[in-house]
């Protein structure tokens, strides 16, 4: 029996062309217009350069693929369904419907060749960024003379959109100083957006930025033409001095005769006259869904990506043998694990910071544990958005990351919250690393969206959120957060943290670590609080997220509850108000959402129904009220803050002892 044909490239990238437009079809939804334009690109770098296993979908030395412009998701689903992925036609079919893994923007699913969630045009870059920096980061780390066992890129697909959000500029420009050689960015130049043809609304010089900025750019290169782009592509694998952008011309919505290089292929189906229009046009005589048996074979990358893997394996069994512990770091650090003794360090760390525990503001308490829990972490990789003196993340063992120097933990990620966030994203998509990062809590708008997508894909990564409360002072009602906690506890899958002193600090910490699925945000003030004195039983309760403080002897006649700086307000209320004969129970709440996944016995507990319930905090009451039961109310903010010293604002706001003892004698 011969051997199939092997199909023309064109032929190949139809393939994409016609598995995108009649899924865009069938589903009367979607973009059909950058898969088609892009799928020459796609064509060949699958084909000739992408190191990837379909059958070893998170094989650790893989090149990393990000799509950016994540609305063209048919292209990435018909490449994962050609190449061998386990990812079959039925799925194609079902793009855009309920439960299917064909989502309408790729959502993060390794085994079938997603890398990370894409959609919010330029965080897919800026997630490539921070792979490619985990790459040269555990590269530096890890690899050993004659021993490369991190040797890879890191290609990255956008368009227009990425380009002009801003969050493209953060990540692009961080890429370049750092150097980040092994990261090739693929630009889809198709001149057409939502609105129409971009002249009118994006005229920037793109070479000229990418090169301010550090980077090899390689323009004009026709990306409908195989060679050129191929081409291209060695000429950036080629210098991995400096990141590469190519700039690939293409046509969008290629091979659709009628409709082709204008905003109508962009975002809606074709229609089926188009369609048949563009079967003739690209030569493409199958129905729908439906691949010649050559084109399959041609398309099929699980033989090529077993050699890779096998090739590999033998390289880090040699590896194995030479540097045995590095090895087992290697593997225990890639497969997110932690440390085989970590129980009981961290449960000694906590012990010692609560023997030494004294009042401190909790963003130094948070330096202190990071300080203990760092010992045994090395693959902690921390920075700030250019606030690492008032953030505290900067700890003994912290050594900078340079173009130079990579094998450091600690990133210097200059006034760029949003691009910090989503490169965050990148570095915990990676593996290997457990990235935090630091600004004011006001500022946590800036990084939000990249919050919200570390919380949807459920990343480890940890936002250390300082300057928590009107409580900062001076530097006014911009610098002071109101609304921000209400903000991120309302995103699902986010854990809040707001620590009330040193000891809840350090459990917040350890809890951050230990998360394996979503992103934790540690709260901190900058204000000295006081240490509260606990038992054993009631530091084992801080992991509950909500826990009693203070009690009474007889059945509490209200409730105080309060985070943060506003424990010792509830606590110093309580003292007055038992004096006149009330009875109170303080109630610790540092975290709601890790509070609500307790059982309903303990929340019960914790919190008796039908008992009045005063809640204080220094920020807006959204959130609350669901505590209050029908018998109870919020010291809270209603407005920004103001200019002046912490204390008189406090006075000014409400946030006294007199003031909760009012409050709370009110409800009871």
């Amino acid at each position: 029996m011969t051997a199939a044909r092997r199909p023309p490239r064109r032929e190949l990238a139809n393939a994409i062309r016609a598995l995108s437009m009649d899924a865009v079809q069938a589903a009367n939804s979607g973009h059909p217009g950058m898969p088609m334009g892009m799928a020459d690109i796609a064509e060949v770098l699958w084909n000739d350069y992408l190191r990837f296993s379909p059958e070893h979908p998170q094989w650790p030395n893989r090149d990393r693929f990000v799509l950016s412009n994540g609305h063209g998701s048919m292209l990435l689903y018909s490449l994962a369904y050609l190449t061998g992925y386990p990812l079959g036609i039925d799925e194609i079919r079902a793009f855009r419907q309920l439960d299917s893994r064909t989502a309408g923007h790729p959502e993060r699913e390794v085994e079938i060749g997603i890398e990370t969630t894409t959609g919010p045009l330029g965080q897919g870059l800026a997630n490539a960024v921070g792979m490619a920096l985990a790459e040269k980061i555990l590269a530096d780390q890890f690899n050993q003379p004659g021993a490369d066992i991190v040797d890879h890129h890191t290609y990255v697909f956008l368009g227009d959109g990425c380009l002009m959000e801003g969050v493209s500029h953060e990540a692009c420009s961080l890429a370049g100083t750092l150097a980040l050689g092994k990261l090739i960015g693929i630009y889809d130049d198709n001149g057409i957006s939502i609105d129409g043809e971009t002249e009118g609304w994006f005229s920037d010089d793109t070479p000229a930025r990418f090169r301010a900025y550090g980077w090899q750019v390689v323009e004009d290169i026709d990306g409908h033409d195989p060679q050129a782009i191929a081409t291209a592509i060695e000429s950036a694998r080629a210098d991995t001095s400096k990141p590469t952008l190519i700039c690939c011309k293409t046509i969008i919505g290629f091979g659709a005769p009628n409709k082709q290089g204008t905003a109508a292929t962009h975002g809606a189906p074709l229609g089926d006259a188009e369609i048949a229009a563009a079967r003739e046009t690209l030569a493409w005589p199958h129905p729908p869904f439906e691949m010649p048996e050559n084109v399959l074979q041609a398309w099929d990358g699980r033989a090529r990506g077993r050699e890779l893997v096998d090739a590999w394996q033998q390289k880090f069994e040699t590896y194995r043998v030479a540097h045995p512990d590095h090895a087992a770091e290697f593997l225990r650090r890639t497969q997110g694990e932690l440390p085989q003794n970590w129980a009981s360090f961290a449960q000694s760390v906590v012990r010692q910071i609560t023997d030494e525990a004294s009042s401190v503001a909790t963003r130094k308490a948070s330096e202190r544990a990071l300080e203990g829990f760092g010992a045994s972490l090395p693959e902690l990789v921390g920075g700030s958005a250019d606030l690492t003196g008032s953030n505290n993340t900067w700890v003994s063992r912290s050594r900078r990351i340079t173009a130079d120097d990579a094998s450091g933990n600690y990133l210097n990620y200059g006034v760029r919250e949003f691009g910090m966030g989503a490169i965050m994203n990148g570095l915990a998509l990676y593996g290997g690393l457990v990235p935090y990062g630091g600004t004011f809590l006001v500022f946590s708008d800036y990084a939000r969206s990249s919050m919200r997508m570390a919380s949807l894909m459920g990343l480890r990564a940890i936002y250390v959120l300082t300057h928590d409360s009107i409580g900062l002072g001076e530097d006014g009602p911009t610098h002071q957060p109101v609304e921000h906690l209400a903000s991120l506890r309302a995103i699902p899958n986010m854990q809040v943290w707001r620590p009330a002193d040193s000891v809840e600090t350090a459990v917040a910490w350890r809890l951050a670590v230990e998360r394996r699925d979503g992103p934790t945000c540690l709260v901190l003030s900058r204000q000295t609080l006081p240490h509260q004195e606990r038992s054993e039983d009631q530091i084992t309760m801080i992991s509950r997220g909500g826990y009693i403080l203070c009690n009474c002897e007889m059945p509490p006649e209200i409730v105080l509850i309060a985070t943060g700086s506003e424990l010792a307000l509830a606590v110093g209320a309580a003292n007055e108000l038992e004096s006149s004969g009330t009875a109170v129970r303080v109630v610790s709440m540092p975290s709601v959402e890790q509070f609500e996944q307790q059982e309903l016995s303990y929340r019960n507990h914790v919190l008796p129904e039908g008992t009045a319930r005063l809640i204080i905090e220094a920020g807006v009451a959204d959130g609350w009220w669901r505590y209050t039961a029908g018998r109870g109310d919020v010291v809270s903010m209603t407005t920004f803050g103001q200019s002046a010293p912490a204390g008189e604002l406090l006075n000014r706001f409400g946030f006294t002892v007199a003031a909760v003892v009012n409050a709370a004698r009110r409800l009871v």
